[in-house]
């Protein structure tokens, strides 16, 4: 990464960011997607509707993450990084005030869509990693870049739970507004721009797009990302359930245990940081694959089998969390080099597969777990998803080879 001296400027920053600033941009999203975790239920009884229509507060902020990735990478990639990442966290901001003063679940949900504009922070701080490093180091750098971020999804929950006790759920929406102006102000100060402007017209966009689609390895990319994904948002989707209904635990609990999934999601990113260059981006996609489906096997077995408690649900989790580690950083620098100089559509395009994808395992878990079958089609999606990612990341890793022996 360039060591240019900073220059004070009326325009904002004008050298790329330090890997601290992508840290905390691309933690933004993390955070506004599961700060109100442990006060979802609070949430559907103050504002007079189902626990069902609650939980739209997280899948609909999933689907809108969808959608939104699949258009800000054409555009970062048309207009830059810098001037897309100012415009969605000024969205945020409005999404955000919106949330903190809705009197109905609809209001709520509109600004949950706004808010999903922090998708933006996510996906370009991949694709700002690609601008400025090669494939093998761009994987270790993602590995990096996600285990610090890590932190967030531990310390957020918790930070909800308390915080929503003892103010209200509003509370946690006023935390991510002073989270959402200080980090446009950091987008401002130390975000230069660190990909020239592709002046093309909007043909030209679509045809990449669908040049991208055309490609099998772009897909075994994406697909092993976005199963390993459908396992953990099934899960956050189901989990306020099951830790409050079934096994009755509190809110401020139940986001202490969710930290359990980010240390072992902060333990995964390591190994990426410090291997992946070494070993290879397909065969860590494999390994954590193979972590998350025994995690989540594990979880079958003794929430069927013995009467539900905390540490059956949350501690397996640990490995699924740490096969998330190891796999998403790879399977996106993997997606992101196939095409470097569409690394912005690239990102977009895979995190509005892996997000969409996690939104509808969310949507599935959600309308299936009741009290009365104990949640258990929670871990049965977990473990068929996981499973399948396992396959994927075996087939890229033997084409990898195949591949390797021909040249």
């Amino acid at each position: 990464m360039s060591q240019t001296k900073r220059r004070p400027s009326f325009s904002g920053a004008v050298t790329p960011p330090k890997i601290g600033t992508l840290v905390l941009i691309a933690g933004s999203s993390v955070m506004a997607m599961n700060i109100f975790l442990p006060v979802l239920p609070e949430i559907g009884r103050s504002l007079g509707t189902s626990q069902a229509n609650a939980q739209y507060v997280l899948t609909i902020f999933l689907l809108a993450t969808a959608f939104i990735q699949l258009i800000v990478g054409p555009l970062a990639d048309r207009f830059g990084r810098r001037p897309v990442l100012l415009a969605t966290s000024t969205v945020f901001i409005i999404g955000t005030l919106i949330c903190i003063f809705a009197t109905r679940i609809e209001v709520l949900l509109f600004g949950r869509v706004l808010q999903a504009s922090s998708a933006a922070c996510m996906a370009l701080s991949r694709a700002i990693i690609r601008d400025l490093f090669d494939r093998s180091k761009a994987a270790s750098m993602i590995g990096y870049v996600t285990m610090a971020m890590a932190l967030l999804p531990m310390v957020t929950p918790m930070m909800g739970g308390y915080v929503g006790e003892e103010y209200g759920w509003r509370a946690t929406f006023i935390v991510l507004l002073v989270v959402g102006i200080l980090i446009q102000i950091l987008i401002y100060l130390d975000l230069g721009e660190t990909h020239k402007p592709v002046e093309s017209p909007v043909s030209k966009q679509i045809s990449d797009y669908l040049s991208l689609l055309k490609m099998p390895e772009i897909w075994g990319y994406f697909m092993c990302a976005t199963l390993a994904s459908g396992a953990y948002f099934a899960f956050l989707g189901g989990a306020p359930f099951v830790g409050q209904q079934i096994i009755g635990l509190t809110p401020s609990v139940l986001g202490m245990y969710f930290g359990l999934l980010a240390l072992g999601y902060m333990a995964g990113n390591f190994i990426s940081g410090r291997f992946s260059e070494r070993i290879g981006i397909e065969p860590m996609m494999f390994l954590g694959s193979v972590f998350c489906t025994i995690g989540t096997g594990i979880i079958i077995v003794l929430m069927s089998n013995f009467s539900p408690i905390a540490s059956y649900l949350f501690g397996p989790m640990i490995l699924v969390g740490f096969g998330n580690g190891m796999t998403l950083p790879n399977a996106n620098a993997g997606a992101v080099s196939v095409r470097p100089e569409l690394a912005g559509s690239a990102s977009g395009l895979g995190g509005f597969l892996q997000i969409g994808g996690g939104a509808a395992m969310a949507i599935l878990a959600g309308n299936l777990i009741t009290i009365e079958n104990l949640a258990m089609p929670l871990y049965y999606i977990m473990f068929v998803t996981s499973l399948g990612g396992c396959i994927i990341a075996a087939w890229m890793h033997w084409r990898t080879k195949q591949l390797s022996l021909t040249q």
